[in-house]
């Protein structure tokens, strides 16, 4: 089967496409023939080992050992089973995301656990979009309790996590500002924003201690900025929490006057769903900027990583032809 492989950490041109053996199913685990992956942050910092030291522990401190085929995501049909699956059979139409990896390949095998199926209507693109956005931003606002009424302000509003985090908010009844550039500002709204941020030509934190919950989706922001415009017992989501905003965390929760979370994504089967069905019922659209084919990978991997992606990079299977 191809595959797009690295074997040592560097820029994206050090991914190529291989011939690899196709993966048998173990006890407790699905084959996938992968229609559509995506090209997430998780994979262009794994390529890089960022951030060190935390990259190279991760995956090999010379060279990647764990992990050599990358992609989080994906969407595709069952090919094989392995022993004690029950949820599902071959020629199924299943997505998830597993930090495995391995998705950028015409087939990849992952645990039964992982993997949910795709509801009717929804496509494959879709469905590959869905779960690194979807999860980490369901994981962080369900972290922060949030609720119907509330204030929300979301930073890196155009981003996978951002709209994902966007629109999942209006889901649960908060009110949305969403904060971009102003390339973005009508995606942003499009999503449902109910007001836009264009931090190009607007200062945020003129408007005062108006939020309940900010969310920085792309990291770099900072509590002592956040503060600024959150609310007493506000809570500040850091999606690359910095030593002072975990520090500052358990001081904020003892006095009571907020809180600060940063974790990583999480969600099984039982969220995949869950979002699977807001994506069916026209609430959530996984928003994605351009399809890339596997041997366009290398394309791909530089885009995501020059910054300024809005929402998800598609990388595209349909057309490599199958394994035999």
């Amino acid at each position: 089967m191809k595959a797009a492989v690295y074997r040592e950490y560097g820029p994206p041109e050090v991914v190529r496409i291989e011939e690899l053996p196709k993966p048998k199913a173990g006890d407790g685990e699905v084959v996938v023939r992968i229609v559509a992956s995506t090209l997430c942050s998780a994979d262009w910092r794994l390529r890089r080992a960022a951030p060190p030291p935390m990259g190279w522990a991760l995956n090999g401190f010379w060279r990647p050992k764990k992990i050599q085929v990358l992609g989080m995501e994906f969407a595709g049909t069952v090919d094989a089973v392995g022993k004690g699956v029950s949820k599902f059979k071959g020629g199924e139409r299943v997505f998830g995301a597993s930090w495995r990896f391995g998705a950028h390949a015409e087939y990849a095998c992952f645990a039964e656990r992982s993997l949910a199926l795709i509801p009717d209507g929804v496509g494959f693109s879709e469905a590959a979009a869905i779960p690194y956005g979807g999860l980490t931003a369901l994981q962080f606002l369900t972290l922060a309790g949030i609720k119907a009424g509330q204030n929300v302000l979301v930073r890196g509003a155009s981003g996978c996590v951002g709209s994902a985090s966007v629109q999942i908010a209006k889901h649960f009844g908060a009110r949305v500002t969403g904060m971009c550039s102003s390339a973005n500002v009508e995606l942003v709204r499009s999503i449902g924003a109910d007001a836009v941020v264009d931090y190009t030509h607007e200062d945020f934190a003129r408007v005062g201690r108006v939020y309940d919950i900010v969310h920085d989706a792309i990291g770099g922001f900072g509590y002592r900025r956040a503060r600024r415009v959150l609310k007493r017992g506000g809570i500040f989501i850091d999606a690359g929490p910095g030593l002072a905003s975990l520090l500052v965390g358990p001081w904020l929760r003892l006095t009571g006057r907020g809180n600060v979370i940063g974790t990583v994504m999480k969600g099984g089967r039982e969220q995949l769903e869950f979002l699977a069905a807001l994506v069916a019922q026209k609430r959530l659209k996984p928003v994605i900027e351009r399809r890339y084919r596997l041997a366009e990978i290398v394309a791909a991997h530089r885009h995501a990583e020059a910054g300024h992606k809005k929402g998800n990079l598609i990388i595209d299977l349909a057309l490599v032809p199958a394994a035999r």
